[in-house]
């Protein structure tokens, strides 16, 4: 009896070292000293950090960005998921831009089929502030694709270089739903709705759009249209007249993009720089990158402990059908939605 209870004591006081020693660890990694370590776990007050692209002089910087993916704002990266494109982000980069006077011109690399129409005007207003604010240049890389929003945010740039083929334009605004009533029917699926007003269930994928219905969304869709029209007019110096001829949905070839007015320059990211460098007397100026990678041992702890403790491949595969879930929204997209 007596060495039952002796191997019970045991075996709780090692349970109660081990949850003692886990909880430490963790406490620690929660400290100031490992502040970055719940930005990297929970994707949330991400420090905007700099990488040196290019020595130089450090008093008059170039701000190299980039916005590769669809513009869309699905949340920020973490250990259990990364994102391609992270709109908050990125906005964050801008906002250091404007208060920081030793950027003296910003170099943006768009690689993007468009996205969200709240998101692309989020970037093009605060790039407006920039240049009024601060009245420095900004130029633009066009890589394989800037369509649609990825258009919308480059139209504001003091020049715009594209390479041959590169697929841009696709200026306009589109929104989609599904429906599937037939198949429904077919299979004996059938929704009860329960609605506050005729329009309660507009788009619903359970019944046909009415003409009404069909009308109210164009008028919305012609709205929004109009104002993309007019953010090239006013970005290109083009006349209303001259952005519709191209402005109909139709993608064009990098050469083309040129032609019709809608960018200044062939030429790719190196073309860029040089020319931004060499037009504003920025020759000697270092070039840099912003990221939120913190680096070194820290990183490597952190992704260590995400591997043992993140969520199963199932659990991340939900993760991703829920930040991918698309409900209907008016976008400046080109491709698949």
């Amino acid at each position: 009896m007596n060495v039952k209870r002796w191997a019970a004591l045991i075996i709780a006081g090692v349970l109660l070292v081990f949850s003692l020693g886990i909880n430490t660890i963790f406490a620690i990694f929660k400290s100031n000293l490992f502040s970055n370590f719940d930005s990297l776990v929970d994707g949330n007050n991400l420090a905007v950090m700099e990488k040196v692209k290019e020595n130089g002089n450090m008093d008059k910087r170039i701000a190299y960005l980039k916005v590769d993916g669809t513009i869309q704002d699905i949340g920020s990266s973490t250990l259990w998921q990364p994102v391609t494109y992270d709109h908050q982000f990125f906005l964050n980069q801008l906002d250091n831009i404007l208060n920081d006077k030793s950027v003296q011109g910003i170099v943006l690399s768009v690689n993007s089929p468009g996205g969200g129409v709240k998101e692309s005007a989020e970037i093009y207003k605060k790039l407006l502030k920039i240049k009024e604010e601060r009245q420095i240049p900004i130029y633009v890389s066009m890589d394989s694709m800037a369509a649609s929003g990825g258009y919308y945010i480059s139209a504001p740039a003091d020049k715009i270089f594209a390479q041959r083929d590169t697929i841009t334009g696709s200026i306009g605004v589109i929104m989609q739903s599904i429906n599937y009533q037939a198949l429904a029917e077919k299979v004996g699926f059938k929704y009860e709705t329960f609605k506050s007003g005729e329009h309660k269930d507009m788009l619903s994928p359970m019944r046909e759009v009415t003409a009404e219905e069909r009308a109210m969304m164009q008028d919305m869709i012609n709205e929004t249209y109009e104002e993309f029209v007019n953010i090239v007019e006013n970005g290109r110096n083009m006349s209303e007249a001259d952005v519709k001829k191209v402005a109909d949905g139709r993608i064009l070839s990098g050469t083309k993009a040129l032609e019709a007015g809608l960018t200044d320059a062939i030429g790719d990211e190196e073309a860029t720089v040089t020319a931004l460098r060499e037009d504003f007397g920025l020759e000697d100026a270092e070039l840099f990158e912003y990221s939120y990678d913190v680096g070194g041992w820290q990183s490597y702890v952190g992704m260590k402990i995400g591997s043992m403790f993140g969520p199963s491949a199932e659990e991340k595969m939900l993760m991703k059908i829920m930040a991918d879930y698309k409900a209907p929204k008016m976008m400046y997209l080109y491709g698949e939605y």
